[in-house]
C-alpha cells in the first residue's frame, strides 16, 4: 500500500493590502481543508543592492553619485529585512491562530518570484497561494508579476486571490 503525501498549502505574503486579503481568504474559504493539511506562510526578503544613488546639492544643479555600499552595510541592511519579514510572518501567524490554524512560518533571500517558486520546490507544496496586486497591463509587462510567474513556474497548482 502506498504512503500517502502529507498535502501541504503554502501563501505568499508581502507588505500589501493585497496579501492580507489573500491570507484573510485563505483562513475563510480554505479552514476546513487546513485542519487535514499544513499551511505555511512564506516572505521573501529582498537582497541588498551593491551600490546606491545619492543627490548632492550643488547651487541650482544636482550630481547623481552612485556609491558601492560596503559590507558592514549590507549585512546591515540583510539583518533589518529579515526582521521586518520576520515580523510580517509572526503577524500573520497570530492571524492564523486566532482563526484556529496552526502555521508554519519561512523565509527566504531572493527576489520573490525565483524565491517562491524554490521553496514550493523545497518543500513539495501542494498548493500556491498568492494575492494579486492589481498593476494595470503596461506595469505588469515593464515590471513583471509575481503571481504570473508562479503560475508559469511554479511546480504545484497556483491559486491566485484577486481582491474585489
Amino acid at each position: 500500500m502506498a504512503k500517502e503525501v502529507e498535502k501541504k498549502v503554502m501563501i505568499a505574503i508581502d507588505e500589501s493590502e493585497y496579501s492580507y486579503y489573500a491570507l484573510m481568504w485563505v483562513l475563510d474559504n480554505l479552514k476546513e481543508s487546513l485542519q487535514k493539511t499544513s499551511l505555511v506562510v512564506f516572505m521573501a526578503q529582498p537582497p541588498p543592492r551593491n551600490s546606491y544613488t545619492f543627490a548632492a546639492a550643488l547651487g541650482s544643479a544636482r550630481l547623481y553619485s552612485p556609491v558601492l555600499t560596503p559590507p558592514d552595510f549590507n549585512n546591515s541592511v540583510k539583518e533589518n529585512n529579515k526582521k521586518l519579514a520576520l515580523a510580517f510572518l509572526e503577524k500573520a501567524k497570530e492571524i492564523c491562530a486566532s482563526r484556529g490554524v496552526s502555521a508554519e512560518i519561512i523565509t527566504e533571500e531572493g527576489d520573490p518570484k525565483s524565491a517562491i517558486c524554490n521553496v514550493v520546490q523545497k518543500l513539495n507544496i501542494s498548493m500556491l497561494v498568492l494575492g494579486e496586486r492589481g498593476l494595470g497591463k503596461i506595469k505588469r509587462a515593464l515590471l513583471g508579476s509575481v503571481s504570473n510567474y508562479c503560475v508559469q513556474y511554479a511546480k504545484c497548482p497556483v491559486l491566485v486571490v484577486k481582491k474585489p
